[in-house]
């Protein structure tokens, strides 16, 4: 028989007659090579190939093996019988969608996470000045413990994190946030989406209404969707999140997402009559409130109200907090202060997802921190994007003009472009893409439809200027907006 064959190019780790029984195998998966045919003899296709005789036999060897060929005395090899019969993927009936209510529906449904973060484009949101970062101590710490790394870190770590690690974390949020809490109530997750995963898995129950901030973090609404929750949009002010319009809302619901000390995306600090109301009605309730403190290690004017869960003395408010921002995303390191009456079902909870991050990861953040460095690098950056920020408003004033308005809260790492009414932000951020930039569109964080907008982040220019910056983003965006 004639049979064309390409063999799978070599990755230099591949011989050749595995590449060859590769080939043959996607021939028969395929069904180039039916149920029964015969297989060119090994001298033939050897001679075609411009190979030798024993990569044919050790190819053919291996088809036999898996039970793809069988060979019969005085016959050629032939393609074996197979039931069910192996066709092109293209050939059978198609798979049809999940049923609807359904967890393969709702994952289907939950739409990926917006992925903008390119550390090479300016304004791409929750990125930090990666440049500027401490990465020779880092690396020496680093090199410390890959060179002799402590033999419990290898074998396996507490479901709560490595205890150095989440010692350190106590010490710091006590100190910055006024956070309540010890070492044993920390949990080191591997950023601020697991935590809100864990927290999705424990607290949530399937068609449970949970109240969120709208606009909110946009990964938030994703974990409530594969939780079979029902996400209630709270709208936010220039106070942020309401909890008597919130009870108004949704009297039932028993669960608030919030971002008091700096509302993603808008900026807004929630007041203390407004954190003590959502502590109340938490504690009427016998409800949940998740403070997500994502960004507050950098503030930049004014003083800095303290933490939701240091105000709450009836236990429940888990606190969440991430290295994402004030280290870089790429650690995959955040913590999660759970309630003492939480700990067994969170610690239960850990072992079926994950156990925990990295030890050796784990081991690092600590040694520094523990060291000094993490405070260091904080001060100075603090000072860097407080900086930023300034001139971020200034050149926008200057460049953009009153109709494109910029406004950034006391703290954080990005601003807010307001586009004018009827604007497509998102055509706004493809343009803006298109000239080299990486702005975010504001709708993606939004629960309901709003007004539009971009998020500009600030943390990590890649040696632009931001006058520039904003002149390409201008021209970007400048033939989109309609003439009134």
């Amino acid at each position: 028989m004639s049979l064309t064959l390409a063999l799978p190019a070599d990755d230099g780790g591949q011989p050749l007659h595995r590449r060859l029984y590769l080939a043959l195998r996607e021939a028969v998966l395929d069904g180039r090579l039916g149920e029964g045919a015969a297989l060119p003899s090994s001298r033939s296709l050897a001679a075609q190939l411009g190979v030798a005789r024993n990569t044919v036999l050790a190819a053919y060897d291996q088809l036999a093996a898996e039970g793809f060929t069988e060979a019969r005395q005085g016959s050629a090899t032939r393609v074996a019988a197979r039931q069910p019969l192996l066709g092109r993927a293209d050939s059978g009936p198609s798979i049809p969608p999940p049923p609807p209510e359904t967890k393969v529906a709702a994952w289907s449904a939950t739409p990926p996470m917006l992925m903008v973060r390119d550390p090479t484009r300016p304004f791409a949101p929750g990125v930090p000045d990666l440049a500027a970062f401490p990465h020779a101590e880092w690396r020496r710490v680093l090199g410390r413990l890959w060179r002799r790394p402590p033999v419990e870190l290898m074998c396996g770590i507490d479901p709560l994190g490595h205890p150095p690690l989440r010692r350190a974390i106590a010490e710091h949020v006590g100190r910055t946030r006024a956070v309540r809490c010890d070492a044993d109530r920390i949990m080191v997750v591997g950023g601020s989406q697991q935590a809100l995963d864990l927290v999705a898995r424990v607290l949530v129950e399937p068609g449970e209404p949970v109240l969120v901030e709208d606009p909110c973090y946009g990964g938030l609404s994703g974990v409530l969707r594969a939780a079979g929750a029902k996400a209630l949009a709270v709208p936010v002010d220039e106070s942020g999140f309401d909890p008597d319009l919130a009870e108004r809302l949704c009297p039932q619901a028993r669960l608030a997402c919030v971002t008091p000390s700096h509302q993603f995306p808008t900026g807004a600090t929630m007041p203390l009559a407004r954190r003590l109301a959502l502590i109340d009605w938490a504690a009427r309730k016998g409800g949940w409130i998740i403070e997500d403190d994502y960004d507050s290690d950098f503030h930049h004017g004014g003083q800095q109200a303290a933490s939701l869960q240091g105000l709450d003395r009836w236990g429940r408010t888990l606190y969440l907090g991430t290295f994402s921002k004030s280290m870089f995303p790429g650690l995959r390191l955040g913590w999660l202060v759970v309630p003492h009456a939480l700990l067994p079902a969170f610690v239960a909870a850990r072992r079926v997802a994950d156990m925990a991050p990295a030890g050796l990861t784990q081991a690092a953040m600590a040694a520094f921190m523990i060291e000094g460095h993490f405070g260091a690098h904080l001060r100075r950056m603090r000072g860097l994007y407080g900086r930023r920020r300034t001139q971020l408003l200034d050149a926008a004033a200057r460049i953009l003009g009153p109709s494109l308005p910029v406004a950034a809260g006391e703290a954080g790492l990005h601003a807010i472009l307001r586009l004018p009414e009827g604007c497509d932000e998102n055509a706004a951020a493809r343009a803006a893409q298109a000239h080299g930039l990486a702005p975010a569109p504001l709708g993606f964080h939004r629960v309901t439809k709003g007004p539009p907008g971009l998020i500009l982040g600030y943390g990590n220019l890649a040696g632009w200027s931001i006058e520039d910056a904003l002149e390409r983003l201008l021209t970007a965006i400048k033939p989109l907006i309609s003439d009134d």
